[in-house]
């Protein structure tokens, strides 16, 4: 028996310690949130042969790895994939669907976070997080640590910055497509004078035209498709009208990131102080737009290599500012791919086009034959299909019944794969199919008619010049979630976890409160 009672207090008595030593762990002084748009956890194995060891296979060797992260709503776009990462709930919920909504009363797309209470600085766009409809990591650290916590953010643009500095951040600062000087909304009150030096000694904003894209390495390193269409080395260089947005989709945006970031962190003393601080980063892995193969580019092989680079550069400045094992790292995809798909002759794949302004007409003109002759539908955007709501109210028509008729309508036309309603989406009685956009859908700016078009077809619209042919292909990839640092446990884990799951697990090894919209449970290998 006195053995017995000697063992079990010898036991309680570990756990008791293990159980303290767990409960009285400093929360990290630094977190660092990186997002990469459009990383593909494939290339990061077809590419390996040309990263270091301190980038991204330090990551994946010494941090603990989910194989794939998922998102539970279609048509994934940076915005809302960030968004979702940072408040753990889907778009239904926090309101951010895409990077543009459309608005039906003045006939003209805009930033989702449109909003002309706030000038801009270093823009002319009007903007404010005010279309984010929860709470955030970022937000709740701020409440947690009474505004003490500094929160900052760089991306290439700011859909994506604004979301990761929420609602109570220091600044969100993005590239401005015009001057390619660091922008934000005077929402934020905190425009670090690093940023500002940044802007004025213009080492990307004035010097677009000196830069020179050149392979990092040569040309022959970059062996991962057979599929590349030449074997010269590219070249790019960077001026006229649309200097900023070739930019922006080239390594060099990533660098500029890089660098701005740890300057202001430096500067600001991020991490070194009572509470914890947090650099949020998107960085970008597309497709460069001026490639002339934007699939199996030379150019996309380098990007991953300079990336690479630019975490490890990062990772080793962190260390040696703040400490990796104060610090927690966490990199995210934002779980999609945009790939330009161009068909041959040679191949005879379907190459259907859904012509969408023709659409519209003939819907308009089948309402016209139902309701009388007004104009009955507005606007074809986003695969949605946006009805004259005002109209249909002035006449005292059931807004349900006009859009059910106008789906089984459009459900004929050729490349319309499925259908659902404003209405059906909202009650849950859209097909099973059908019911996955209901959780990106917002009841202000969503459309009446919700379009899923067959694989292989082309949205076209030949009344507007402007807009490029889209061919619809499914976009998801496998998405890798990486947490480094902090004494964290190297780990692979292949089982696939939700995007919603993020942010209630940062936000607990941080010690406060999940967005207040999250309901996911913190991952249990950091619980």
């Amino acid at each position: 028996m006195i053995r017995i009672l000697t063992s079990l207090v010898a036991v309680l008595t570990v756990a008791s310690v293990n159980g303290q030593t767990s409960a009285g762990k400093e929360p990290p002084k630094l977190v660092i949130g990186i997002t990469i748009d459009q990383l593909r956890g494939d290339y990061l194995e077809l590419f390996q042969h040309t990263f270091t060891e301190k980038g991204f296979k330090r990551l994946l060797n010494e941090g603990l790895v989910y194989q794939n992260m998922e998102f539970d709503f279609p048509n994934l776009t940076s915005a809302a994939a960030i968004a979702t990462i940072y408040t753990g709930a889907n778009p239904f919920y926090n309101g951010i669907f895409a990077s543009k909504k459309y608005l039906s009363d003045k006939s003209r797309e805009v930033s989702i976070y449109d909003d002309n209470n706030f000038l801009g600085n270093y823009t002319t766009e009007r903007l404010s997080p005010k279309a984010l409809r929860v709470s955030t990591i970022t937000d709740e650290l701020k409440i947690a640590s009474g505004g003490f916590s500094d929160v900052y953010s760089f991306a290439p643009n700011q859909a994506e910055a604004i979301t990761m500095a929420g609602h109570a951040g220091n600044c969100a600062f993005w590239i401005e497509n015009t001057s390619g000087k660091w922008a934000t909304t005077t929402y934020y009150k905190d425009f670090h004078w690093t940023v500002e030096q940044e802007n004025r000694s213009g080492q990307y904003s004035t010097r677009s035209p000196e830069l020179l894209w050149k392979p990092l390495l040569p040309i022959n390193n970059y062996k991962a498709f057979p599929y590349t269409k030449t074997n010269a080395p590219f070249q790019h260089a960077f001026y006229g009208l649309d200097a900023f947005k070739l930019l922006k989709t080239s390594p060099c945006v990533n660098e500029n990131i890089r660098i701005t970031a740890l300057k202001l962190a430096a500067k600001a003393d991020m991490g070194k102080r009572s509470n914890p601080d947090f650099l949020a980063l998107t960085f970008y892995a597309g497709n460069y737009l001026g490639a002339d193969d934007k699939n199996y580019s030379y150019e996309l092989q380098d990007t991953y290599a300079r990336l690479d680079r630019d975490i490890a550069t990062l990772l080793d400045e962190v260390d040696k500012t703040v400490g990796l094992k104060n610090a927690l790292v966490f990199l995210t995809s934002t779980g999609y791919y945009e790939a330009e798909d161009q068909y041959g002759e040679k191949v005879n794949m379907p190459d259907g086009v859904f012509y969408s302004n023709r659409c519209v007409a003939l819907l308009n003109m089948y309402l016209m034959a139902v309701y009388g002759q007004e104009q009955w539908v507005e606007y074809f955007y986003e695969n949605q299909i946006y009805l004259n709501r005002k109209l249909i109210e002035q006449k005292g028509l059931d807004l349900a019944t006009v859009q059910e008729k106008a789906a089984e309508f459009v459900l004929e036309f050729t490349g319309v794969q499925d259908v659902a309603t404003a209405k059906q989406l909202l009650n849950g009685k859209a097909n099973a199919n059908m019911l996955k956009y209901a959780n990106s859908f917002n009841r202000e700016y969503s459309g009446d008619i919700f379009l899923e078009m067959q694989p292989g077809f082309r949205v076209s619209d030949e009344s507007d010049n402007s807009k490029t042919d889209k061919r619809t292909r499914e976009t998801a990839v496998v998405s890798p979630v990486v947490f480094f640092g902090y004494n964290v446990k190297p780990e692979k884990i292949n089982r696939t976890i939700r995007a919603e799951e993020i942010a209630p697990t940062v936000s607990h090894i941080l010690r406060i409160r999940a967005p207040n919209a999250a309901k996911a449970r913190v991952l249990p290998e950091l619980y």
